[in-house]
């Protein structure tokens, strides 16, 4: 991604245009909030466990500091070499500087966030490496040369006719069938050629435990046991927050992430990695790397209202649940995070001068806040970001990007007018003198009218209406 603010507007009018779009998620999202529904149908249970995942990560949280460096201790200990990254640039020179190290040719990578955010695939192929992500959805958008449109399911926004035309175009001798099964199993054979070649495997990690030093990966394919067992070299991307106190805290997490994210009641593969392969084990690789990444999250835990965003565990159920996402898609967000967790990390970590329309496409309906499964108060953080977008108070990056001297005047002159019941009267009788021409000529009105119908006065005051039903005044 260049350096140019993405235009969310000018992509989410493209998006709503699309009707194939808006039915592919449609269809998706429903499906899913219905599939989480069935998961949670006991109100007591969801309460439970939720309240319990929460203070995983509120705990988690609050000794942050400690735990990473007892997490970094454990690891090494175990075998793991820990590498720190304060900007996506370091993580990527430290990963290019293992694949150096390995002469490493073909990298087959499980899924990940933060590789995504660090634009890992486009550095490599930069240096003639060869990536192949392994992830069914992930190896989708990279063929068809996109980006994901959703954390969980990266391919959500095609359905199976779209997907079989871009099989039979990208893929050697690939038949044209719409039938799922088939195009799983193309893939299948793809991937399987690919794993038993490559050089070094990556992956995410969904929590790495402080205590045992162990990587914590969910997963449904069995993809993500490929990357880390079968290459000689594993490299592990995990953003700083990650890290929990006890290997006990990775069973709320676990129960709760897969029926969020796709209404299952366990996820098919949980993978525990706690170092390289010893002399005598059979398998797992030479080598394992941490690559653990800061990128902005030091400053968003430094806030304590702000810290919050970093309890996320990535189910992507706000995303299901929230009403701007389903209809947009997760591409008119151009961004490695969209939707309502997007809305609120991205623009704290780019800043909000490139970032700060994300903010704004929410309708505080508070969907995404009731069904997190660990208690994000995401839009109470969406606010602050609007406030700091204009009255910054330095805690977040690009603050201030939205703000307004003669704004700023306009909200004071109103304020002033709404404090004197004579400037209020004044004001108002002038307005109705100026009739429709009056709110456009607004600072503070300007977004609002130009894409509004503006209402004409009425020429009377709440006053003026009041005193004529005889209601004396105040």
């Amino acid at each position: 991604m260049d350096g140019n603010a993405p235009d969310f507007a000018a992509a989410s009018h493209a998006a709503l245009a699309d009707p194939q779009l808006r039915g592919n998620f449609r269809r998706a999202m429903d499906g899913l909030m219905s599939k989480r529904a069935a998961q949670f149908a006991d109100a007591g249970e969801w309460t439970g466990v939720r309240a319990l995942a929460a203070s995983v990560r509120l705990r988690a949280l609050s000794k942050l500091p400690e735990l990473l460096e007892k997490l970094e201790e454990t690891c090494t200990r175990n075998g793991i070499t820990v590498h720190w990254a304060a900007t996506t640039d370091e993580a990527n020179a430290i990963a290019l500087d293992i694949l150096h190290k390995t002469n490493a040719k073909l990298v087959v990578k499980g899924k990940s966030m933060v590789t995504e955010e660090m634009h890992l695939n486009a550095v490599l192929e930069k240096d003639g490496i060869e990536v192949l992500e392994s992830d069914l959805g992930e190896y989708i958008v990279q063929l068809d040369g996109t980006m994901p449109s959703h954390i969980i399911m990266p391919a959500i926004h095609l359905n199976t006719k779209q997907i079989a035309h871009l099989f039979k175009r990208k893929i050697k001798d690939a038949e044209s069938r719409e039938d799922a099964a088939y195009l799983t199993d193309l893939a299948r054979r793809v991937l399987r050629a690919k794993f038993q070649a490559a050089d070094v495997g990556m992956s995410g990690v969904n929590a790495a435990v402080a205590e045992t030093g162990t990587l914590c990966l969910i997963e449904n394919e069995g993809n993500g046991r490929m990357c880390t067992t079968v290459p000689p070299v594993h490299i592990a991307f995990m953003g700083l927050e990650k890290v929990v106190e006890k290997l006990e805290d990775v069973p709320p997490v676990i129960s709760l992430l897969p029926r969020s994210a796709t209404g299952q009641p366990i996820t098919t593969y949980v993978n525990m990695i706690s170092g390289p392969r010893k002399d005598g084990e059979k398998d797992g690789p030479r080598e394992v790397h941490l690559v653990i990444l800061d990128n902005g999250r030091s400053n968003i835990y430094a806030d304590p209202e702000l810290r919050d965003t970093l309890r996320c565990i990535r189910c992507g159920a706000c995303m299901n649940h929230c009403p701007v996402y389903t209809k947009v898609g997760g591409h008119a967000y151009e961004a490695p995070y969209p939707g309502p967790i997007g809305k609120i990390l991205v623009p704290q970590i780019e800043g909000l001068e490139k970032r700060g329309a994300m903010p704004h496409a929410c309708t505080m309906c508070n969907a995404c806040v009731e069904i997190c499964p660990v208690k994000i108060p995401i839009v109470e953080i969406m606010g602050r970001l609007r406030v700091e977008a204009v009255k910054p108070s330095g805690a977040v990056k690009g603050g201030g990007a939205k703000a307004s001297r003669t704004e700023a005047m306009a909200w004071s002159g109103w304020a002033a007018m709404n404090a004197s019941p004579t400037a209020y009267r004044v004001a108002t009788l002038a307005m109705s003198k100026l009739g429709n021409a009056a709110p456009s000529s607004l600072p503070m009105l300007k977004e609002w009218t130009n894409v509004r119908t503006k209402p004409r006065f009425a020429g009377r005051t709440l006053h003026d209406l009041a005193r004529a039903k005889g209601v004396p005044d105040v």
